[in-house]
């Protein structure tokens, strides 16, 4: 079996463990009460408050684990179940997403980056997976027009591959905010506060293993173009 498929197995499988870990954990932690009965929605409101942000809008949102702060509106959206309810979980994510509304408020440069990236990924997500297909079966029987074709969807898909990479510090930097304050601020004490590092922790790895799985698969691609553009 060629390194490349087992890397992509391995990969895959890391991945599952991740996401299979989260869920578990989000279950598990949302059974954990906040000792001062806040829901989600009034952690982010204290939050941005405490940090003189005045400006940004909290919201409820449909579907599960679908929280996110959009930049662009100043507006964090929150899923239902941690907008009404009041655990560690609850507050963790809140704060993690009210994380991303301080970056925004102090210019944090990786948000910067990410932003600025936000509509050139979006253009490619909608292209790049024809555009390979295309110069993947145009490489071997005509690649003087299938190797442009597959170059040009490398170049798309890296762009990909490097927002996951920014995305890193991003989610990692909320979420040291995110821990700070729930600290200081005293909506965590000793008894849960490892529950909520536990929460963010498991959090960051779905956002690592899905940075190394781009960038396994951008690898992917650039082999199939270095092998058979000629």
């Amino acid at each position: 079996m060629p390194i490349y498929w087992i890397l992509f197995i391995g990969i895959a499988l890391a991945s599952w463990i991740v996401s299979l870990n989260f869920k578990n954990k989000a279950k598990k932690y949302s059974q954990t009460p906040l000792d001062n009965g806040m829901t989600g929605k009034q952690i982010a409101e204290k939050m941005l408050y405490d940090n003189g942000i005045y400006d940004v809008s909290i919201i409820a949102t449909d579907g599960v684990l679908t929280d996110n702060y959009n930049p662009t509106n100043k507006t964090i959206s929150l899923s239902s179940d941690i907008y009404n309810n009041s655990n560690v979980f609850a507050a963790s994510v809140a704060a993690h997403e009210t994380g991303h509304a301080l970056q925004h408020a102090l210019a944090y440069g990786p948000l910067k980056m990410r932003s600025a990236l936000v509509p050139l990924v979006s253009y490619s997500s909608k292209w790049v997976t024809w555009i390979l297909l295309a110069g993947m079966l145009l490489v071997g029987s005509r690649p003087q027009i299938g190797s442009p074709i597959l170059l040009a969807g490398i170049l798309l898909f890296a762009t990909t591959t490097l927002f996951s990479f920014i995305t890193l510090p991003v989610e990692i930097n909320a979420s040291t905010r995110a821990l700070s304050w729930l600290s200081s601020a005293g909506i965590t004490n000793m008894r849960n506060h490892s529950v909520a590092e536990g929460a963010l922790k498991a959090a960051a790895y779905t956002y690592v293993v899905a940075a190394l799985s781009s960038l396994a698969t951008l690898v992917y691609y650039i082999m199939i173009y270095l092998g058979r553009r000629d």
